[in-house]
């Protein structure tokens, strides 16, 4: 191949990796080309250079993808934090649709996947033999794919004039890309944001610097209850107060629905947002919001769902595949704040809900006290952990177990004890499909079958994209 590093050249966009970047070829070299959509010829400047892919940036469009869009955020390629912004809705749904799609076939070997609406492919041998024909439903999209975040967190700065900003870090970087107004957070941000850094230059309160380690204003973190309309403002601080506090926390609490105000102490050196401790200034420390007819009390560091619109649709999912009548015996393992938990509990008999955080447990065990549940228990720990510990000591068996797992998946050896218990059905909730993947090939040949596969759209305008699965035991 001819391409050297900082040379210019012209490629098709033929597909994109998990990351939403553009995937080209130039005499069989893969390149991974930034800001493209499938079926764009791009002009892209060679930037690093492997054995056989490389990475480029993209300089031009030739000749734009019918996919194509005018992003609506003037920063988007910027910030970065929108991989697909470019991409039409529809289209950002077909791709995330068929990235789980493949990887189930591609890294599961589940190859017998039937999308609803086409004809199920003839020929070849079943390679799951514990696999029967599974459906893959279609993609549950949003409504409107904007405006659907209910937490934010912005950075305080300043520019190369000495005045303050906020806004997003650019993609892996530490520079500030000035927003006040990201499209996918909630309108009241640009508001407080206004408010806390008008306080900012009248009393001359300086923004943290990392290089340094001096000023005091790190980061802000907002929250919004869609379903209740409050409002929660945490200013993470550098130090243990910010100087007339009550004249900001006064000016805060004139924005309609604002309901709780705090600072959140952290003094080291470090990337992590928030530190250990919160200071409550006013309000209760907490704002609470509904997913479905179940109310959660949110506070500054809890674990909530960032779209809770959706999120609704996708418990929803989860509750139809558990398919529970109110006799069943239900595990829900990385539970979170008992999001899934309570969600499950309006129709099994007993829900146990297993976390390592002990917040999050605290958290979760006062939801469940908010809603009046009584047949809900829950345990800190690691799943691994925990689940086979009760297993050895009450041999209690479980009718369905619920996962939802970061990341990484599920550890094998709370897989392993999954399959000794032998739950009638495993609903599978996932957040990256290449370890759910690897996951239901490890269940399949112990016993289960792939029934049902749906997808759902959390995070409009980015490359993520939320699963759930419904296995069941096969029977002798």
């Amino acid at each position: 191949m001819d391409i050297k590093k900082n040379d210019i050249f012209k490629a098709t966009i033929e597909d994109m990796n998990d990351e939403g970047a553009g995937i080209g070829k130039t005499d069989g070299y893969i390149w991974f080309i930034k800001d493209t959509v499938i079926g764009d010829v791009v002009e892209a400047l060679a930037m690093k250079m492997k054995k056989s892919y490389g990475y480029a940036r993209l300089i031009r469009v030739l000749e734009p993808s019918a996919a194509r869009v005018e992003p609506a955020c003037p920063v988007s390629r910027q910030c970065g934090g929108c991989q697909l912004q470019a991409m039409s809705y529809e289209e950002q749904l077909k791709f995330k649709e068929n990235k789980v799609f493949n990887n189930l076939v591609r890294i599961g070997k589940i190859d017998n996947l039937r999308r609803i609406g086409e004809e199920t492919k003839d020929g070849g041998q079943q390679v799951l033999r514990n696999c029967g024909e599974a459906e893959f439903l279609p993609i549950i999209g949003m409504e409107n794919p904007w405006r659907y975040r209910n937490k934010a967190q912005f950075p305080f700065g300043v520019d190369r004039e000495g005045k303050v900003v906020t806004g997003f870090f650019a993609g892996r970087t530490h520079t500030i890309i000035p927003q006040e107004d990201c499209l996918l957070g909630v309108e009241e941000n640009r508001e407080i944001l206004k408010v806390i850094k008008d306080f900012m230059n009248q009393y001359h309160v300086r923004p943290y610097e990392e290089k340094t380690h001096q000023g005091l204003i790190r980061h802000v973190l907002i929250r919004k209850g869609f379903r209740t309309g409050e409002l929660m403002v945490c200013l993470v601080i550098n130090g243990r107060n910010v100087p007339k506090m009550e004249e900001l926390a006064g000016r805060l609490r004139e924005i309609k629905g604002m309901a709780s105000i705090s600072c959140n102490i952290n003094t080291e050196k470090t990337n992590v947002i928030m530190g250990e401790e919160t200071v409550h200034v006013w309000g209760p420390g907490f704002i609470t919001d509904y997913i479905g007819d179940v109310k959660y009390r949110i506070s500054p560091q809890s674990f909530y769902q960032v779209n809770p619109v959706q999120t609704e649709k996708l418990y929803r999912t989860a509750l139809e595949y558990a398919g529970l009548t109110g006799n069943e015996v239900v595990w829900d393992l990385y539970c979170g704040i008992g999001t899934i938990s309570l969600f499950l509990a309006q129709k099994a008999r007993k829900v146990f809900g297993v976390e390592i955080v002990p917040q999050a447990i605290a958290d979760a065990r006062e939801n469940g006290a908010l809603n009046g549940f009584k047949n809900v228990e829950f345990f800190v720990g690691k799943a691994e952990e925990v689940l086979p510990e009760w297993y050895e000591k009450h041999g209690s068996p479980a009718d369905v177990i619920v996962v939802d797992p970061p990341r990484k998946g599920c550890d094998e050896k709370c897989l392993e004890t999954i399959v000794k218990m032998g739950p009638d059905r495993v609903v599978y909730v996932s957040c990256d499909s290449a370890t759910l993947a690897r996951d239901l090939r490890y269940l399949c040949d112990r016993g289960y079958q792939v029934q049902k596969v749906r997808c759902c759209d959390m995070f409009g305008g980015t490359g993520h994209v939320e699963t759930v699965v419904l296995m069941s035991k096969v029977k002798e």
